[in-house]
């Protein structure tokens, strides 16, 4: 499915165009990286293929994409903030990382949520093999950081 973004909303991979405290603001409050710090947001988006959703100058939307370009892709940190929900965005953001052209190909394209299963079905996912799927959770990590005074450095 090809989704175009709704009237007014441009979708951009320019890392410039970024704002990383709209990012840093949602990731933080969010289930999946509740507390994250603004440097360890900084440095994912230096290595991940990033997406931005843009209402005019305000950053609105964001997928992350973390990748090797040639076999496997971890679609995360995927969000619509709260004013710009239930407008297609999501879908469009979807849309145009399926079809991002050092994206092509790829043998694996994995990714994890809670309750957006509808929206990443639209795109061609399904559930995985549970017998396959193995990871390291440490779902504190941040917290424990912060409480240990390692100024966001993530602990073993």
């Amino acid at each position: 499915m090809t989704r175009p973004p709704p009237a007014g909303i441009e979708i951009s991979t320019d890392p410039a165009r970024l704002d990383v405290g709209v990012i840093h603001d949602f990731l933080r409050g969010s289930y999946w990286a509740a507390g994250i710090p603004r440097d360890i947001v900084e440095r994912s988006i230096r290595s991940s293929i990033c997406f931005g959703a843009y209402d005019g100058a305000r950053q609105v939307g964001f997928v992350r994409v973390v990748t090797d370009r040639a076999t496997f892709a971890w679609v995360c940190d995927v969000f619509v903030v709260e004013s710009h929900r239930r407008r297609g965005i999501a879908d469009a953001l979807m849309s145009a990382v399926m079809a991002h052209p050092e994206l092509q190909g790829l043998r694996r394209w994995n990714l994890a949520t809670r309750d957006m299963h509808e929206l990443y079905r639209r795109h061609g996912f399904k559930p995985a093999a549970a017998d396959r799927a193995m990871e390291i959770r440490r779902p504190d990590v941040y917290q424990r950081a912060a409480a240990a005074g390692a100024q966001g450095k993530a602990q073993p």
